[in-house]
């Protein structure tokens, strides 16, 4: 059995690699040349949201794949930016929509909001991270949360940016043995739960996070016993992994129990 903290730590041990690999896959190469070659292209918001293969490009990259639907209230906060506090994107707890506001700053710069860096190769590089966790997440969940985890930890500013992300809820609940029925309480309630368990600002310390993380690691793993590849074969079967050849090799050639 590969356990999530060796399928996690094999990842990451050299991440530039992995995810220049999973940048090179076909179908997120192709994706990634059409977004870089016709972004630039795009000067409104109604341009943006209409082209639906950038739009949904760039909604995977800030992880909100899964509400390419809502046009209506991405386009409102696109519209209203981030200057005025009272903004959309500003009143929310979820701070993608802020990161994704920012990004494409057309309240702002206007027709040039899709001439920036920010708005070309850095999407791409934030796509081609979330493709690596849904490849990992293919063979091993925990793992792709804990890569999620390590992604967003920067962002996490309170304990309600972690109540708006099903995620990270998870990943807390499972972290503390806290039920999931605590989702039916008061969400002042929630947090302060969450507090007790955790100091947010820890998040924020590359070593506490490590720390944070391989407890996630440890308790998922006990929670979850049989997921996961039963060998290493296995995993080195595994289609669209997102890792390397080495990396897949080393792990076929691990010996059961990891060593």
């Amino acid at each position: 059995m590969l356990t999530t903290a060796l399928y996690y730590n094999m990842t990451v041990r050299d991440y530039t690699k992995t995810l220049a690999t999973t940048a090179s896959e076909p179908s997120v190469s192709r994706e990634s040349k059409y977004y870089l070659d016709n972004i630039s292209k795009v000067t409104t918001i109604d341009g943006f949201l209409n082209n639906n293969r950038l739009f949904t490009y760039a909604m995977k990259a800030f992880g909100l794949g899964d509400m390419v639907y809502a046009k209506g209230m991405v386009r409102q906060i696109l519209q209203q930016g981030t200057s005025d506090p009272r903004a959309l994107a500003n009143t929310l707890n979820d701070s993608r929509y802020k990161a994704l506001a920012q990004t494409f700053d057309f309240a702002n710069l206007g027709a040039n909001a899709t001439s920036t860096t920010t708005a070309g190769q850095n999407v791409v590089d934030k796509y081609v991270e979330m493709q690596l966790e849904d490849n990992v997440g293919k063979n091993s969940p925990g793992a792709e949360m804990a890569l999620y985890l390590k992604r967003v930890a920067p962002t996490i500013t309170s304990a309600y940016s972690i109540l708006a992300d099903k995620t990270l809820l998870q990943i807390v609940q499972t972290t503390f043995n806290l039920p999931s029925s605590m989702s039916a309480l008061d969400i002042d309630v929630q947090a302060k739960m969450i507090n007790s368990k955790m100091k947010i600002s820890d998040l924020q310390d590359p070593t506490k996070l490590q720390t944070f993380t391989n407890r996630f690691i440890a308790m998922y793993d006990i929670n979850n016993p049989n997921t996961g590849p039963s060998t290493p074969t296995n995993a080195l079967l595994a289609q669209s992994s997102g890792l390397s050849s080495d990396l897949l090799m080393s792990l076929a050639n691990l010996k059961i129990g990891g060593f």
